[in-house]
């Protein structure tokens, strides 16, 4: 099975699992009600959890994460990791051993025999032993503690997580206290219930505990199996040189990244070792021939780098013999700048809108100015950029002579950053016209503006060094926006936008019309409006947005 449907697998598993433990959490939580509610949520839970395919659904996603923990803990080779992803494996690997009493106590017993235990009963036993209640509210715990943090570390490179992580953060603490009040409550409850004799009889409690003991030591000795056979040194090690002579000895099937950790050796991955970024990349100075073939999540990447034939990720090549490296990241600027880097999207890829603008023939303009007049000038400019940006709801990426490039999207939706930034070269067109109006004495022909607008995916984070970092973003879109900003200069216009950031933004601009344009550095035309005067489009903006999510 290859790393990608690995990863595939694992997801859709844990999926299944959350939505399990979810529902099952929320039915607890009745039980701040009533006891009766906790029974009445149960039956429809049980209405496709307890049918053939919710059972095989959920003992299978049980077994295949569970396998592919196995399987990921055994391609590590060694236990250095980043504590969060530690916590989330060992969360993982000590939840059938919490658990595995209370599901072969109910799931087990009906499976077998049909007898149903039901919440009084189960709550009622628990009560008695506090052991099993301290026993199952830690359950309770893990289990949603490692539910949230493999969701998190799924989730976190996802452009719109951002958005909606504080109500994820939320939901990762109301639920798990509302099911473990409602869980006390129904025990309470079914303590001071008259006790039901059982009309059908399940397995015999001797059977029962032979049973959950066996589990108890097949699950320990299959993990101790892994840990005594995977991490104990081996003899027929595997020699890394890295260039400057270092040289680490690894068990085979340990990759190039986990050899730099256990050694100490400082190695770059932004993206924690999963082949979704390229910093770890390293080049194969000797011994390529005969290892491990390419797979194909490593292939995209490589290829987005334009990488040579000797260039692998570190963390995705698990060499099979001796080979020399050399790390092609230097790790010391990019540590610098991870520290540096306070804003949460930093380093990772978002969609935004990018609005480019150019004082036209301002060069020629300046040449007859004395230079304090036109530091004077350039700073009310400016001041009339950031006011209009910001006003809008983005933020100034930096400016570059008389031009200047904003941003918009960090903080808000994809459809919602179109609609600022042509909010934004309204604002800006009013701007200029104010500062003609304010400078006509003085300025032979009134500044002229062009500006470009696209939309699209881009790479946003802390780029620069020393007090030079801020944040920024690269990428394909922004390369658009600024040849589009140089096609309104050609077209003598004001405002060249793409046709699909004004689909998102959810707007027309009767009277202007579209033009297949093509664009340098692109092989396709894009579809463009077009527009005279930016001013021309503010009657559109004033409509209520209508705005489809890509």
């Amino acid at each position: 099975m290859s790393t990608i449907t690995k990863s595939r697998v694992h997801i859709a598993s844990g999926l299944v699992l959350a939505f399990f433990v979810a529902g099952h959490f929320i039915n607890h939580a009745l039980g701040i009600s009533s006891i009766e509610l906790m029974e009445a949520g149960r039956a429809g839970f049980n209405i496709f959890w307890r049918s053939i395919p919710g059972t095989i659904l959920l003992y299978g996603a049980l077994l295949s994460h569970f396998a592919l923990a196995l399987d990921a803990l055994w391609r590590r080779g060694n236990l250095r990791m980043p504590v969060g992803e530690a916590l989330k494996i060992l969360f993982g690997l000590a939840l059938p051993f919490l658990l595995a009493e209370h599901v072969i106590a109910t799931r087990l017993e009906f499976s077998l025999t049909g007898y149903v235990r039901g919440y009084t009963e189960v709550l009622r036993s628990m009560w008695i032993s506090n052991g099993t209640v301290a026993f199952y509210t830690a359950a309770l715990v893990i289990a949603w503690a490692h539910g949230c943090l493999g969701m998190w570390f799924w989730l976190r490179g996802k452009v719109w997580f951002q958005r909606v992580a504080p109500i994820f953060h939320m939901i990762a603490v109301v639920v798990p206290v509302l099911a473990i009040i409602g869980f006390y409550s129904g025990m309470h409850a079914s303590a001071l219930a008259a006790p039901t004799p059982n009309t059908e009889a399940g397995l015999p409690l001797r059977t029962l505990y032979r049973i959950i003991y066996s589990f108890y030591a097949v699950f320990l000795l299959v993990i101790a199996g892994v840990i005594l056979v995977k991490f104990i040194p081996q003899r027929n090690k595997i020699r890394i040189r890295y260039a400057g002579g270092r040289i680490v000895s690894v068990n085979p099937g340990l990759s190039i990244l986990e050899a730099s950790r256990s050694a100490g050796i400082p190695h770059v991955s932004v993206c924690g070792g999963r082949g979704r970024c390229s910093t770890c990349r390293v080049q194969i100075l000797d011994g390529l021939d005969g290892q491990p073939a390419i797979e194909a999540r490593e292939v995209a990447t490589l290829k987005s780098i334009g990488a040579g034939g000797n260039v692998r990720l570190a963390c995705q090549l698990r060499p099979t013999h001796d080979l020399t490296v050399l790390p092609l990241v230097d790790v010391g600027s990019t540590l610098l700048a991870a520290r540096q880097a306070p804003n949460a999207v930093a380093g990772q890829e978002r969609m935004v809108a990018a609005l480019f603008c150019d004082l036209r023939s301002f060069t020629q303009l300046s040449e007859k100015k004395l230079p304090y007049d036109v530091v004077f000038l350039l700073n009310r400019y400016f001041t009339v950029v950031d006011q209009a940006v910001e006003s809008s709801g983005g933020m100034v990426d930096k400016f570059i002579g008389d031009g200047a490039i904003a941003l918009f999207g960090i903080e808000t939706s994809y459809a919602q950053a179109c609609r600022q930034a042509l909010q934004a070269a309204v604002k800006l067109a009013e701007g200029i016209e104010k500062l003609n109006a304010s400078f006509s004495a003085e300025l032979d022909a009134p500044l002229r503006i062009a500006m470009g607008l696209h939309a699209g995916p881009a790479i946003v984070g802390r780029m620069g060094h020393g007090k030079a970092t801020s944040l920024t973003a690269i990428g394909d879109t922004i390369n658009t926006a600024s040849r589009l900003e140089g096609l309104a200069k050609q077209k003598n216009v004001e405002l060249v936008v793409s046709a699909d950031l004004v689909k998102l933004a959810g707007v027309t601009f009767p009277g202007h019309e579209v033009e297949e344009l093509e664009i340098r550095g692109r092989a396709a035309k894009l579809e463009t409006w077009v527009v005279l005067k930016a001013t021309d489009i503010s009657a559109a903006l004033a409509t209520p947005s209508v705005a489809v999510v890509a």
